[in-house]
C-alpha cells in the first residue's frame, strides 16, 4: 500500500513550491521531478495513475493504445503537440476534460446495452505498465476517463517554463499592436492583461471585477477539481481506505459508500504537516549531504591518484622482470652459441686429423713393397722409420675419442619453479585488520589498548596505533605509535577528554586497512591511588584484608553469632568501615573500585577526618534501628533529612544494583533510583566545590553527583554488610600489563 506522504495528492506541489521558495531553494532544482518517466520530457496535461505516479496524458494513450482510432476516438479528440498527430492543434484543457466525460457516458450506456462489449470509444487494454514503479495498473473499465489530472503539478511546470523563458514576456492578449507586456491573467477570462487593458475589461461594480486574477500565466485551469464519475460534483472530501479525493455522492451512494472519509481541509492539513515534516528534514540535511559529496569527491580523486600509482608500480615491476629475463636470456644464448663454436672447432680438427688415416692404405702397400727387399741392412734402413709411422697409426685407431661431446645438456634452464612464480604471480594479498577488543580496553590513569589479530599473528610485523583527541572546535590530527604486540599503554592522554582509537596491521611496507574506531572517555579528575587503611576504625572480626591492602571482604563469623541476642531486641546489625590510607586536602581527584557481584550491601564515597574522629569518640544510640545513618534501609536510599554531623557521605549498592538516594542535595540524570551494577564504580571528589560524583568507570558516564561537607582532610570511605568484596582498580602500568600477559 502506497503511503499517504508518498502520494501525490492535491495541492502537495503547491505547498513543496511554497516551502522551497520559504527556504530559498531555487526552482531549477525541482527539474527532475517535472520530468514524465515514460517521455523524459516536461509533463504535458499529467495524470495521477492508481499508484499515485503521474504521466503524461498523451503517453498513458501511447501506452494503451496499440494503433491510432480514427478523428472520433478520444484519444484523437484529445491528442496535444507532443502525441503522434503532433500536426493537429491542442484542443484546450477545457475541451479535453469534455471529451473525456464524453466518452465515458457513451461507454458506459454501450457496456449497459451490450453487456461486456466495448465501442470504438473504449481502449482496447485497460492495464498498462507504469514507467515509475514498473508495477501493473489496471485503469478499470472507465480507463483514461478515470484518472485525475494533476493540476497543481500542471501549475508547478508552467511556474519552471516561466522561470526558464524569464527573459520572454507574455504579452496582453487585448492590446492593439503594439501589445503591451501583461501584468495579469485572469482564470475566468482566460487571457492576460495589462494593467489599462485589465481596468477597461473589468470594470468596478460589474461581475468581471469579481474574476480571479494571477500573475502572467499562460496555464489555463479551471479552478475547481471536478469528480471522474460525476461530472457535475465537486471534489470535497478525501477517501482515507483509497486515498484519493472523492465527492458526496461517491461517499453516498458510489463505491465510497462504506469507506472512511475525511474533509479536504483535513486532509489538506495533515498532508501538509507531513510535508512540512519531510521536506525541513531534507533541508535540515542539505550540509551533511554536501559533506558527504565532498567527501566522495575526495575518495574519487584518491581512487584515481592511487589507481595510477599502482598502475605504474605494476609496470614498473613488470618491465623490471622482463628486464631481468631478458639480460639472463642473452646470457645463456651467448654461452650456448660460445661452446658450440668451439666443440665444432675442435670436432672439425679431430676429423681432418682422422681424414689423413686414410693415407694408412698407401702405407700399406709401401710396406708390403718394402718386405720384398732382401739385403739385410737395406731393409733395416728403411723398415726402422716404417715401423715408428705404422705404429702410430695402429694406436690412434685403438684409442679412438671424439674430441668435443655433442651433448647441450648442461646448458638445459629449468624453469619450472619460475614457471609455477610466475603463474602465481599476482597482488599481494591484502592483511587482515585487526579489531579493537572493546572488553579488554580501559582507560584509568593511563589508556590500556588491547586488540585482535583476526588471522595468524605471523602475517603480521608489527601494528600501528592512532589515537587523537575528540574536539569539536578543531580537527586534532592522528598520533601513530608503532608496536610489535597487540597491546599498547599510553599515558599522555588529558583528564576530562574523549579519545578515539584505531589500529593497522604491518607487513614489511604493506598494511592494512585501519579498524573501526572506538571512543574511550578519560576519567574526569587525575587518578588518586591508595590503599586501605587497616588501622582506623578497622574491625578485624567482621572484614577481612588482603596482604596487598587493595581487596577487602565481609565475612560472617562466630563474632556475628556471639552478637545474634541483639536481634531480639530489635536492633539492626551495624555497617563495618573501612577507609583508604591516603587523603585529600584539595583539588579534584578520582578513583575506581569493583563490588563482587554477590554483595549485599556495599557503600563507597567519602569521609572527613575531623566528624570521623567525633563519630568514633561519641557514643552511639545502638539501641535504635536509627543509630546509624548509612545503615542500608529503604532500599540503602539516603535520608532526606541527614544528620550534619555524619561523617560519612556513601553511594549504596547491592544485589547487583546501584542505588541513587533521594535526598535534596543529590542531581541526577536518572529518573529511575536502582540501575543496574556496572562493571567498576568511579567516585570524584570535588574538594574545592564541595562536590562528590558518582560514575560508571568504564564509560565515564555520571550516575549522580550530591553536596558534601569538605572538612579537614577527606578520605575514600567505604561500608560493607552481609557477604560482600571490595576491590580496588590498580593504576595501568607497564609492569601490570606484563603480568597480564603471562597470565
Amino acid at each position: 500500500m502506497v503511503k499517504m506522504v508518498e502520494s501525490d495528492e492535491i495541492f502537495q506541489f503547491g505547498f513543496i513550491i511554497d516551502t522551497i521558495s520559504a527556504n530559498q531553494v531555487t526552482i531549477k532544482n525541482i527539474e527532475r521531478e517535472l520530468i514524465c518517466p515514460a517521455c523524459k520530457e516536461l509533463y504535458t496535461h499529467p495524470l495521477i495513475l492508481p499508484c499515485q505516479h503521474s504521466i503524461c496524458h498523451k503517453c498513458v494513450k501511447e501506452l494503451l493504445f496499440m494503433t491510432l482510432e480514427d478523428s472520433t476516438d478520444v484519444s484523437s479528440e484529445a491528442s496535444t503537440p507532443g502525441s503522434p498527430r503532433g500536426r493537429m492543434q491542442s484542443p484546450s484543457v477545457e475541451r479535453i476534460d469534455r471529451l473525456l466525460r464524453s466518452a465515458s457516458y457513451r461507454s458506459s450506456l454501450t457496456l449497459r446495452s451490450r453487456g461486456s462489449k466495448r465501442n470504438s470509444l473504449t481502449p482496447r487494454m485497460t492495464t498498462l505498465s507504469c514507467p515509475g514503479c514498473l508495477h501493473d495498473i489496471d485503469l478499470g473499465e472507465r480507463g483514461i476517463s478515470g484518472l485525475f489530472r494533476n493540476f497543481t503539478l500542471e501549475t508547478i511546470v508552467e511556474r519552471y517554463r516561466q522561470a526558464a523563458r524569464a527573459a520572454t514576456a507574455i504579452m496582453c492578449d487585448y492590446c492593439k499592436p503594439p501589445a503591451q507586456e501583461s501584468t495579469k491573467s485572469c482564470m475566468d477570462c482566460n487571457a492576460s492583461f495589462c494593467n489599462e487593458c485589465f481596468k477597461v475589461n473589468h470594470p468596478w461594480g460589474t461581475i468581471k471585477a469579481q474574476h480571479e486574477y494571477v500573475g502572467p500565466t499562460t496555464n489555463f485551469r479551471p479552478k475547481v477539481l471536478m469528480c471522474p464519475e460525476h461530472e457535475m460534483e465537486k471534489v470535497n472530501m478525501y477517501c482515507e481506505i483509497c486515498r484519493r479525493p472523492v465527492c458526496h455522492l461517491c461517499k453516498l451512494a458510489g463505491s465510497h459508500a462504506n469507506h472512511r472519509v475525511t474533509t479536504m481541509s483535513n486532509a489538506y492539513k495533515t498532508l501538509k504537516e507531513k510535508l512540512t515534516k519531510g521536506i525541513s528534514y531534507l533541508i535540515s540535511k542539505e550540509s551533511q549531504v554536501r559533506t558527504q559529496i565532498c567527501e566522495l569527491e575526495i575518495l574519487i580523486q584518491q581512487t584515481v591518484i592511487n589507481g595510477d600509482r599502482a598502475y605504474e608500480e605494476a609496470t614498473y615491476n613488470f618491465e623490471k622482470l622482463y628486464n631481468i629475463l631478458e639480460e639472463r636470456k642473452t646470457f645463456a644464448l651467448k654461452s650456448i652459441q660460445n661452446s658450440k663454436s668451439t666443440r665444432l672447432e675442435k670436432l672439425q680438427n679431430q676429423m681432418e686429423e682422422y681424414q689423413g688415416l686414410l693415407e694408412n692404405n698407401g702405407l700399406v702397400g709401401y710396406a708390403q713393397e718394402v718386405l720384398k727387399e732382401t739385403d739385410h741392412s737395406c731393409f733395416v734402413q728403411t723398415a726402422r722409420q716404417l715401423h715408428t709411422r705404422i705404429q702410430k697409426a695402429s694406436d690412434s685407431l685403438k684409442t679412438f675419442r671424439p674430441a668435443a661431446d655433442s651433448n647441450f645438456e648442461e646448458y638445459f634452464v629449468e624453469v619450472s619453479k619460475e614457471v609455477d612464480l610466475l603463474n602465481d604471480l599476482a597482488f599481494t594479498k591484502a592483511l587482515d585488520i585487526p579489531e579493537i577488543d572493546v572488553d579488554q580496553s580501559y582507560v584509568y590513569n593511563k589508556a590500556k589498548i588491547c586488540w585482535k589479530q583476526p588471522d595468524h599473528e605471523d602475517s603480521v610485523d608489527s601494528y600501528i596505533l592512532e589515537y587523537r583527541k575528540l574536539d569539536k572546535s578543531e580537527d586534532i590530527p592522528w598520533t601513530e605509535v608503532e608496536t610489535t604486540s597487540t597491546s599498547k599503554i599510553l599515558s599522555d592522554l588529558e583528564t576530562n577528554s574523549a579519545y578515539s582509537f584505531r589500529v593497522r596491521g604491518c607487513r614489511g611496507s604493506v598494511c592494512s586497512s585501519r579498524s573501526r574506531e572506538v571512543t574511550l572517555q578519560m576519567p574526569p579528575a587525575p587518578v588518586f591511588n591508595f590503599l586501605f587503611d587497616d588501622k582506623c576504625g578497622y574491625s578485624k572480626e567482621h572484614i577481612l584484608l588482603n596482604a596487598q591492602r587493595d581487596s577487602v571482604e565481609s565475612i560472617a563469623g562466630f563474632p556475628l553469632l556471639h552478637g545474634a541476642e541483639r536481634v531480639q531486641v530489635g536492633c539492626y546489625m551495624c555497617l563495618d568501615y573501612i577507609i583508604g590510607d591516603c587523603g585529600i586536602t584539595k583539588g579534584r581527584h578520582f578513583w575506581a573500585i569493583s563490588v563482587a557481584s554477590h554483595s549485599y550491601l556495599v557503600k563507597v564515597g567519602v569521609a572527613s577526618d575531623i566528624k570521623l574522629q567525633e563519630w568514633l569518640h561519641n557514643p552511639r544510640d545502638i539501641s535504635s534501628p536509627r543509630y546509624d545513618q548509612d545503615s542500608g534501609h529503604d532500599s540503602g536510599s539516603e535520608d532526606i533529612s541527614y544528620d550534619a554531623s555524619q561523617p560519612f557521605t556513601l553511594a549504596t549498592i547491592g544485589m547487583k544494583k546501584f542505588f541513587i538516594p533521594k535526598a535534596s542535595n543529590v542531581s541526577s540524570i536518572h529518573t529511575e533510583r536502582a540501575l543496574p551494577l556496572p562493571n567498576r564504580i568511579g567516585v570524584c571528589l570535588d574538594y574545592d566545590k564541595g562536590v562528590v560524583g558518582f560514575y560508571d568507570a568504564d564509560t565515564m558516564k555520571c550516575l549522580y553527583e550530591r553536596e558534601v561537607d569538605c572538612i579537614g582532610t577527606m578520605y575514600p570511605a567505604f561500608a560493607l554488610m552481609g557477604g560482600g568484596e571490595i576491590c580496588l582498580v590498580q593504576s595501568i602500568t607497564a609492569k601490570h600489563l606484563d603480568y597480564s600477559h603471562e597470565t
